[in-house]
This record gives structure tokens, sequence and C-alpha cells, in this order.
């Protein structure tokens, strides 16, 4: 065999010649494993057997291998003689290639063909696509979800405190202009006294639903309990809290993202799960926090997984990416969905 030939032979990249005719005359191991066949096989046949021309018409044949390669199926910003193109395996199944393709010989010209399997560059591709939309919708979302929350705010503030801080100067003024006994004023105190700590109860609220008092009073592991209590009084289905004090002492950051992604968690099981229980378990092992939030619901769909509106998984994944840490979301049998969480510690723990 040829130097050349053995060259061919050897390579790891898939190698095919062709003819004017469109028939196949060389094909190295890598072609054949690549088109799920043998060379044998592949040596005599018509090239469209395993490449199929871009923008084929019915009934009209290529004219040679180039045809097969047309310039209008080239990748932009690729090399001239580099293509997208189809391959078709012995199967029939259908696949991205990338081939360049190159002229040899003199009097009896032949065309080889080096091409690369580029399905899995294609699957990243749509994955960071589908991922850009989904942040894009996540974005849009969070930015509708903060004016919700200004306007929320700012009518708490109006229609609660602002109506208790009136009331008290109204009071104050009637207390400094009164000519009453010592009885009226006492009167007139006392019910200051009362919009006073309806007024502390308020802020106490606006602040805790902004951000809950427990993670910087108590820590993680007190704010987890009032989040499941919490959950438990408004929904009625019971939760169980696994998990260990001394093992959830984290610092700030990890903490709120923590309890913000078991609060999601919690919020979709109300919505859609139809659950009668949950699980959460929390526990540290080699470094890393282990969370696990089961419910025996309805279980989650794996299309409902890729949806663009679902907001809140695409918000728990990214709390959790934040913290180089990887989520798992699948459905338990026979019933109920599953979140497994890994969250490593390096840098978050306190003593």
């Amino acid at each position: 065999m040829p130097a050349s030939r053995q060259i061919v032979h050897h390579a790891s990249e898939a190698i095919i010649s062709a003819d004017l005719a469109n028939t196949i005359i060389t094909a190295n191991p890598a072609a054949a494993t690549l088109f799920g066949t043998s060379v044998e096989q592949m040596l005599g046949s018509q090239l469209d057997r395993y490449i199929e021309p871009p923008g084929e018409v019915p009934g009209d044949a290529p004219d040679g291998p180039t045809d097969f390669f047309g310039a209008g199926s080239g990748r932009a910003g690729r090399r001239a003689t580099d293509y997208a193109v189809t391959g078709l395996r012995a199967n029939g199944h259908r696949f991205p290639l990338e081939g360049s393709i190159s002229r040899a010989g003199g009097s009896a010209p032949y065309y080889t063909v080096i091409m690369r399997d580029v399905s899995d560059r294609q699957r990243v591709q749509e994955k960071l696509s589908r991922s850009h939309d989904q942040l894009r919708q996540l974005s849009a979302a969070l930015q509708t979800i903060r004016e919700e929350e200004r306007t929320h705010i700012a009518r708490e503030l109006h229609d609660d405190l602002g109506q208790i801080l009136a009331s008290l100067r109204m009071d104050l003024n009637l207390l400094q202009q009164t000519d009453g006994t010592p009885a009226d004023s006492l009167h007139l105190m006392h019910g200051m006294e009362q919009n006073l700590l309806t007024a502390i109860t308020s802020l106490r609220r606006i602040a805790s639903n902004l951000r809950p008092r427990a993670l910087d009073e108590g820590g993680l592991y007190f704010a987890l309990q009032g989040l499941r209590d919490d959950f438990v009084e408004r929904y009625g289905i019971p939760c169980t809290l696994l998990a260990d004090e001394a093992e959830l002492r984290l610092d700030d950051a990890a903490s709120t993202a923590i309890f913000r992604i078991v609060q999601e968690a919690l919020t979709n099981i109300a919505r859609h799960a139809e659950a009668a229980s949950v699980t959460m378990n929390l526990f540290r092992l080699n470094g890393d926090l282990l969370v696990t939030i089961r419910d025996d619901g309805v279980g989650i769909r794996p299309e409902d997984m890729e949806k663009a509106e679902s907001l809140g998984l695409i918000g728990m994944r990214e709390r959790v990416w934040a913290m180089r840490g990887e989520i798992s979301i699948s459905s338990e049998a026979p019933s109920g969905t599953r979140i497994d969480i890994v969250l490593p510690l390096v840098g978050h723990l306190v003593s």
C-alpha cells in the first residue's frame, strides 16, 4: 500500500474520494465507522447514499461531488472549502457534517472529502441558544417582578404606615390643643400608643417580606424552619425538615441563595404539585451541601423543565450555578418530584 494511502487508511478523520460521476472510489475505516457501514459497502456506492445534497430537487441528480458542497451551504466565517452538510448513516439516520473538499488527479480528476461529525457541537449550540432565550425571559420577568414589588411596597407604605402616621399627627395636634381633663389626654395618648404598635408591626411585616429576619437573627436553619412552618400554615401540606443547625452555619451569600432556592421549590410545589406531603433534607458531605426536596404530587414532566416560561425553575438553576453547584430535577416513582442539589461550600462556612 502506498504511503499516502496508508496515511488516509489510518487517519482519525473520515476521508472519502469520489469521481465526477459521484461514485465513491476510496474510503477509510473512519468514514465507514462514521456512516455505520463498512469500507467494502461504501466503495462503488453513489455519494448521495451518504451525503445529502443541499437543496436537492427530486430527479435532479448532482453533476459532481462539488454539488454536494455548494457555496450556499457554507458556514459564515469558515474557510471557503469548509461546508456544513447532512450525513446519512446506513440505518437512515440523518446527522450534521462539516466537510472540506479538494480536487486531485490530472486527466482523471476526483475529489477528496474530509468530514467531521458536528452533532455534539450542534447540540451544545442549541442548548446555549435555549439558555440565552431563557435568560432573556428571566431578565424580562425580573424587571416586571421588581416593578410589581416596588408598587406593592409603595402601596403598603402609603395605605398602612402613611395613614397611621397621619393619624398620629392629628392626635398630637389634639393633645397640644386640648384644654380638657387629664383623662382626655390619657385617652389620646393611649390611642397614639396603639397606633405606634400597629406601625411597628406593619414595618416588621413589610421588612420580613423583603428579607426574613430569621436569616439575620438566627441563621439559615431557623429561617428554613420558619419557611416550613409558614408553608404548612398557608397551604395545609405537611412538610418535614431534616437538617442539623451546625451544618447550616454558612455566610450570608450562601444562606440567602439556599433559602431562596428552597422557597422557590416550595412555591412550585404549592402551585403545581397537588402534593399531600413534602420532605426537605439538607446535610453536608465531603465539603458540599446536599439538598433534596421531594413531594408525592403529580410529578414534573420533562417538557415542563424546558419551558421558557418556567421562570421559577430557571431562577433556581441560576442560583445553583452561581454557587458553582449542580441541580437535578426528576419525577419520582410512583408519583412526585425530586430535586437534588449539590452546592460546594468552600469559602462559605462560618465557624
